[in-house]
């Protein structure tokens, strides 16, 4: 391991926003602010928004620095690469974001039924092999299920079309309420200020000419999700 990267880890364990819990530590002592984010950590009642796979943060702190009266929380294993966000935070100021450094899969164990309002999912890995992984999965719709409030929202912005097109065929198939899906935000000019945040691999697809795409919509407190079959060749219009 590097030595930047070495002194990244030490940073991160000083930063009083961000919170560290691999598998072992969640297995020995829970986590303690499971249902109490507002009261404990941000000292508020505002709405709490995750961004997963938040890379190096650029969304969560984009985010933050628009809604001062939402609280956002970047989540991903990669404590490297969220290192760029928190560090931005502590440096200008930003008390409404924080980060989680721990597998997506746990999520539940961190956040109580009804905690969280809303969930953005951007430019995750599309997982064309392994549909069990996708971040949009009926698998993961169950766990995200277990946290959100009613009627939570639920964003998607991708570079990948065949994500985008399932994720969709996921939403209808379990007649769950669609607001939004565009296939081009940028091409059609949908992009608006809160979708013009831009990450390093949103620049970095652009700079190709690969379109961006958005779909956004709610879960329900139903009890379970019929899970969708999709090929890899399949693409929904419209």
């Amino acid at each position: 391991m590097g030595k930047n990267k070495l002194k990244k880890f030490d940073d991160l364990q000083g930063y009083p926003h961000v919170f560290q819990y691999p598998f072992s530590a969640l297995q020995e002592k829970g986590f303690e602010m499971q249902g109490k984010w507002g009261k404990q950590f941000f000292k508020n009642e505002n709405p709490i928004v995750l961004e997963l796979g938040c890379g190096k943060g650029e969304y969560a702190v984009g985010l933050a620095k628009r809604y001062p009266q939402k609280n956002f929380i970047g989540i991903d294993i990669k404590g490297a690469r969220m290192w760029s966000g928190a560090k931005q935070a502590l440096e200008e100021g930003i008390n409404n974001v924080a980060f989680l450094r721990t597998n997506i899969e746990l999520i539940d164990r961190f956040f109580a039924k009804g905690e969280v309002s809303e969930i953005w999912i951007t430019f995750p890995d599309p997982q064309m092999k392994k549909v069990r992984k996708r971040l949009t999965s009926t698998r993961f719709m169950q766990l995200y299920q277990n946290i959100l409030s009613p009627e939570g929202l639920i964003h998607l912005k991708s570079d990948c079309r065949h994500l985008h097109d399932y994720t969709r065929a996921v939403a209808e198939g379990n007649q769950l309420p669609i607001e939004v899906a565009n296939t081009d935000i940028y091409g059609t000019g949908f992009a608006d200020e809160l979708l013009s945040i831009k990450t390093t691999y949103e620049k970095r697809f652009l700079a190709q000419g690969v379109p961006i795409t958005y779909l956004r919509f709610r879960l329900d407190n139903r009890t379970g999700f019929d899970p969708i079959e999709f090929a890899p060749d399949e693409q929904l219009q419209g």
